[in-house]
């Protein structure tokens, strides 16, 4: 599904559950543009209450912007639990979120993300979101939680037009 003129439009999701960062890119072709992007404060009231400010929040995200797909960093476990099973359900909100509004929804790890931004897997926050402003342009500083989303969103995007070059590529692909 693309928007006006063939671009597409990646929401990009740093889950959590007090803070989901968002973030809009337009891309066409090898082109990304910077479109929108934040952070939905679920707070820290009821849980239940902050899964629903997560879903509500990103379903007029999509709706206002006109996202076409999305994608979503995936949960990494490091020593607590409850913190990753929290992370997972706000997760899950998100995802059903773009599930509701008809988007597809691609996962990518931290490494996966890092990898396709900055050229290792265990780059620092400050190398990745140096490039998401490089790679859009932007000037300033971006809040941490909605520079982490425009970069799985941009990460998105390079992983699709690889896939896509591959598949050109590939005996019987597409010339």
């Amino acid at each position: 599904m693309a928007a006006a003129g063939g671009e597409r439009r990646i929401l990009g999701i740093d889950p959590g559950s007090v803070r989901t960062g968002f973030g809009i890119i337009a891309v066409d072709g090898a082109r990304s543009r910077y479109i929108a992007s934040g952070v939905i404060q679920a707070g820290s009231g009821a849980f239940a209450e902050r899964l629903h400010t997560i879903f509500t929040g990103l379903t007029e995200v999509i709706a206002e912007h006109a996202a076409t797909e999305s994608a979503i960093e995936e949960v990494f476990v490091n020593r607590n639990i409850q913190s990753a099973l929290k992370l997972g359900q706000a997760r899950g909100a998100a995802i059903c979120a773009c599930a509701g509004a008809g988007l597809s929804v691609a996962e990518y790890s931290a490494r996966a993300i890092k990898q396709a931004l900055v050229g290792r897997g265990g780059a620092e926050k400050t190398q990745v979101g140096y490039m998401v402003r490089t790679v859009l342009g932007l000037q300033g500083e971006l809040r941490e939680d909605a520079a982490d989303a425009l970069a799985v969103a941009l990460s998105h995007a390079q992983h699709d037009r690889f896939r896509r070059q591959m598949a050109r590529s590939s005996p019987g692909g597409a010339a």
